[in-house]
């Protein structure tokens, strides 16, 4: 799955936990830019998944991108920008889990312990 990041200037080791769920970024966007908070384009082509990292952005920007997420009928996911955060909200949104992750967590974000 192809993921657009909004928020944060460096990514770090998200690019690590994407990969572990099986998601690439196509592409990232600081949103620092003025013309994010005024975008009304479509997203790029072969998104499937939003990744707003809440404490990087303003208002504006977040729902601009959140607006064009339910447009187009792509994936969203807000949190922090941090490893753990992401790990938790892409476990409640997918209902998977990652290759390091001990628990498993369901679309209601209740976890429950993986089956030997």
């Amino acid at each position: 799955m192809n993921a657009l990041l909004v928020g944060a200037d460096r990514l770090g080791n998200i690019p690590d936990v994407l990969g572990a769920f099986g998601i690439r970024i196509a592409a990232h966007v600081s949103g620092r830019d003025t013309t994010h908070q005024r975008r009304s384009a479509p997203l790029p082509t072969g998104i499937g998944l939003v990744i707003l990292f809440t404490d990087f952005l303003g208002h504006n920007v977040m729902q601009r991108f959140r607006e064009a997420a339910s447009r187009e009928g792509v994936m969203l996911v807000c949190c922090r920008r941090s490893t753990c955060a992401l790990q938790q909200a892409l476990g409640r949104r997918l209902g998977e889990h990652c290759a390091t992750c001990e628990v498993k967590c369901d679309r209601r974000g209740e976890r429950r312990a993986l089956k030997a």
